[in-house]
C-alpha cells in the first residue's frame, strides 16, 4: 500500500473546526484540496501529519495556533481617525475591507472597532490565535 512521503500530490478531504465546534471551512461538496506535501502550500500543523497516510486512510488532527496562522498581533491593528475614511466606505464593525501598503500590496482587514472618532482595522489572519482541528480524509497520492 502507498504512502504519502515529501514531495508528493495528494487530495484530501477536510472538515475544519474551532475549539467550539463550528466549522470554519470544509471541502464538502468541492473537489478534494490538492497540494504538495512539505512544500508550505498549507498551514504547517496540517501539512506535517499527511506523511505515512495511505489513500482511504481517515485522522482528526489537532493543530495549535503557532502551527496554523499563528497568535494574534496587536501591530497589525490599526486606529484610524473617521474623517481619513471616504464616506462610501463601510465601516461597521465586521465590515471587511482592503487597505494598500505603501509598496502596493493589498491588505485585506476587517472593521474590530468603530466610535465617534475611530475606526480600528485587524489585519491579522482571520483564524489568528485559534487553534483548529482538522478532520482529514486522503483520497489521492501523486507519487513525486
Amino acid at each position: 500500500m502507498t504512502q504519502v512521503k515529501n514531495g508528493d500530490t495528494v487530495g484530501i478531504h477536510y472538515t475544519g473546526t474551532l475549539n467550539d465546534g463550528t466549522v470554519f471551512d470544509s471541502s464538502e461538496g468541492r473537489d478534494p484540496l490538492a497540494f504538495q506535501v512539505g512544500s508550505g502550500q498549507i498551514i504547517p500543523g496540517l501539512d506535517v501529519a499527511i506523511p505515512g497516510m495511505a489513500v482511504g486512510d481517515k485522522k482528526v488532527v489537532n493543530v495549535p495556533c503557532d502551527e496554523a496562522y499563528g497568535q494574534m498581533n496587536p501591530a497589525m491593528r490599526q486606529e484610524v481617525p473617521r474623517a481619513e475614511i471616504p464616506a462610501e466606505i463601510p465601516t461597521e464593525v465586521g465590515s471587511r475591507l482592503q487597505m494598500q501598503a505603501q509598496n502596493g500590496q493589498v491588505i485585506p482587514v476587517v472593521v474590530v472597532d468603530a466610535n465617534e472618532s475611530t475606526i480600528t482595522l485587524d489585519a491579522n489572519h482571520p483564524l489568528a490565535g485559534q487553534d483548529l482541528t482538522f478532520a482529514i480524509e486522503l483520497v489521492s497520492i501523486d507519487a513525486a
